[in-house]
């Protein structure tokens, strides 16, 4: 009496599996590809969080008026440097400069067509990744697109 041997899988097993594995792959892969866009939105929330926390700070130590805000042309130095009471920037702190640093760098802006760049300006440009308003402190992320609800980058 001869056994019969099962050498491999029925078509109906292969089909099964296949079917279950493109279920999988319906539900994961759309989820994975909003994480990266959301990981982005978060990035830029927390980096215009950082940002203007450090000029929140800079503002209260420098007398909190209205003239108190980090100039737009040394908005940099201003911020990742050691400044004195009227603002003037150095690179070592001293008895004189004892105010800062209140980053370590300007972060990069993570969305859009502008990703990577840090410069702060005035006004949006090609090359702006940061729009400061010197006189109300106010900043937001240059970019000119939207996040997947729709919401504007430019108004977070």
């Amino acid at each position: 009496m001869r056994h019969a041997t099962r050498r491999g899988f029925s078509l109906i097993e292969l089909v099964i599996v296949v079917v279950i594995i493109g279920i999988i792959a319906a539900i994961a892969i759309p989820r994975m590809s909003r994480g990266a866009s959301g990981a982005g939105d978060a990035a830029l929330s927390g980096n215009l969080t950082i940002l203007r926390n450090a000029l929140d700070l800079y503002h209260t130590e420098h007398g909190g008026t209205d003239t108190d805000w980090p100039a737009v042309a040394t908005f940099e130095a201003q911020l990742t440097t050691y400044t004195d009471a009227g603002g003037t920037a150095n690179a070592t702190k001293t008895t004189t400069y004892i105010y800062g640093p209140y980053l370590r760098s300007i972060p990069a802006l993570p969305v859009g067509a502008k990703k990577g760049l840090t410069k702060v300006a005035a006004a949006n440009a090609a090359d702006v990744a940061w729009v400061y308003n010197a006189s109300t402190g106010a900043i937001f992320a240059g970019a000119t697109e939207s996040d997947a609800a729709g919401k504007a980058y430019s108004t977070y």
